[in-house]
């Protein structure tokens, strides 16, 4: 079995998200050729926060991929394979060669910006990918979806969890087992569009979308 950085569809504990001010400093714009998306990175994931920042500064992320999408769930982007990537390549085990310790702190919300890893169980530190990062498009969360949540993860959401999840929606099947380290401010309808694009059996889109940050 081909090992790919994928999610875990289920996770340990329930993380509350935590606020933070972000200065104009920790703004980072995605652009896109269906359009742009601002994102604001959080002050308290600093080891995710200037590494992100270190390679916008770089063009790291420059006319790479967004290599993976699931309507309802994420867009996956940041392999620097996926730059010179031929049609129906499968992407998603390149990295600039280094992984980041865990910052787990917030929810998987609407519009959160997250690390990519490797499962469990073959990373049980779940370190985080160097460059590669999801946005989560997510669903609505209902009473009856949160408990069914509950039911599958084994375990309660706190109240304070569970109304951030119905007020905003999200994936709560990843709560408290990937470091998000940033959120959408502007353009989650552009996540919305890319999310629907037509895809390959591996999540790939069948058209090029290809990113450019600063």
């Amino acid at each position: 079995m081909k090992k790919l950085l994928f999610f875990a569809l289920f996770c340990a504990s329930a993380i509350l998200l935590t606020g933070c001010q972000a200065s104009r400093d920790n703004m980072v714009t995605l652009h896109t050729d269906m359009g742009d998306i601002t994102i604001r990175l959080y002050d308290h994931t600093p080891k995710h926060r200037e590494n992100f920042l270190r390679l916008v500064d770089k063009n790291f992320f420059d006319s790479l991929l967004f290599h993976r999408v699931i309507r309802d769930f994420m867009i996956q982007g940041g392999d620097p394979l996926s730059r010179d990537a031929k049609p129906g390549d499968l992407l998603g085990n390149g990295s600039p060669g280094y992984e980041l310790p865990p910052e787990i702190k917030s929810l998987p919300l609407r519009g959160a910006l997250a690390s990519a890893r490797f499962a469990d169980a073959i990373n049980p530190k779940r370190m985080s990918n160097g460059s590669q990062f999801f946005i989560v498009q997510g669903e609505p969360q209902t009473e009856e979806t949160l408990a069914e949540w509950e039911k599958r993860l084994g375990r309660k959401f706190s109240e304070e969890t569970r109304a951030m999840y119905l007020r905003h929606g999200g994936a709560p099947q990843l709560d408290g087992q990937y470091t998000v380290f940033g959120e959408v401010v502007s353009g989650i309808e552009v996540v919305d569009k890319i999310a629907a694009v037509p895809h390959d059996e591996n999540d790939r889109p069948l058209r090029d979308v290809r990113m450019r940050m600063e």
